[in-house]
């Protein structure tokens, strides 16, 4: 599997005022870049090839085949790197296109789960992909749900560092305040892989599509961080990935926590300051006070 990789600036520089009590200043700040990106499928059917566009996100450029990849793993389309011939910015001529559009080429003879895409796909940056149907819609396609749960410890002060951790290794955020994280940590509270986006969902997509590439899944041993609150859509794809421990540092929504509960994922919100709450916590783990 081959990619080729198109990475743009993450973050724009633009001229502003600044106004602070009765005084006004000029000022160079530091924006968050958004842009549109459109990921392909191309694969073969008979003696066709065939080419589906199968979601349009609103993303911060950059790890855009990560995104393609973890999109298409998250939504069970594919299951598995192997399934991957390679993936490409389009040759469009337009240059601002090709850095657009993500084409995902499958491997021959492998005919991709498309009535997964059959749902509207259009994501913005704030509000998740649309068009999910329930619970129901992540048991049949992952691929780690029968995983057996093993015995697993982690120390009540690894928790307690991991989202100063993560938000150290956030350069965007640094740079702009205006971006989510996803990080994945091993139970010893190593930073293993860190991505970030405008959206959270595009982030975690990102991480996941890395871990694909990198033959790292299932995450059953890691514990997966998260910048802001923890949506249905978050839980959701890191049950694909076989996540059993997630960390946010803001708060989960009612539905998070039903999933997280149906899923014996471990779910921790509001994760700083030495304080966090636990929404779930799956019978296998056991937080040590020492």
């Amino acid at each position: 599997m081959k990619t080729n990789i198109l990475e743009s600036q993450s973050v724009q520089k633009i001229e502003i005022v600044k106004v602070k009590e009765n005084n006004s200043f000029p000022y160079t700040d530091d924006i968050s870049v958004e842009e549109p990106l459109e990921i392909r499928v191309s694969y073969h059917d008979e003696d066709r090839k065939e080419s589906k566009n199968i979601s349009v996100t609103m993303r911060t450029p950059g790890n855009d085949t990560e995104l393609a990849a973890g999109f298409l793993f998250t939504e069970g389309i594919i299951s598995s790197c192997e399934q991957i011939k390679n993936v490409n910015h389009s040759q469009a001529e337009c240059s601002r296109n090709r850095e657009n559009i993500v084409i995902v080429e499958l491997v021959e003879g492998f005919r991709p789960q498309l009535m997964k895409a059959d749902r509207n796909f259009y994501t913005t940056s704030s509000c998740g992909v649309c068009g999910k149907g329930s619970i129901e819609s992540i048991r049949t396609v992952s691929s780690f749900q029968n995983l057996k749960k093993e015995h697993q410890k982690v120390a009540l002060s690894t928790l307690y560092q991991l989202s100063e951790k993560l938000q150290s290794f956030q350069n965007n955020f640094s740079a702009t305040g205006g971006i989510h994280a996803s990080g994945i940590f091993d139970l010893d509270g190593n930073l293993l892989a860190l991505r970030e986006d405008v959206g959270r969902h595009n982030a975690l997509d990102k991480l996941i599509g890395h871990a694909l590439f990198t033959k790292m899944l299932p995450l059953t041993h890691k514990i997966l961080v998260l910048s802001g609150r923890a949506s249905f859509e978050l839980i959701q794809k890191a049950a694909m990935a076989g996540i059993s421990i997630v960390a946010a540092i803001g708060a989960p929504s009612s539905l998070a926590v039903d999933l997280a509960k149906e899923f014996d994922i471990t779910l921790l919100g509001f994760l700083r300051d030495n304080r966090f709450n636990i929404y779930n916590q799956s019978a296998s783990l056991e937080i040590m006070q020492k």
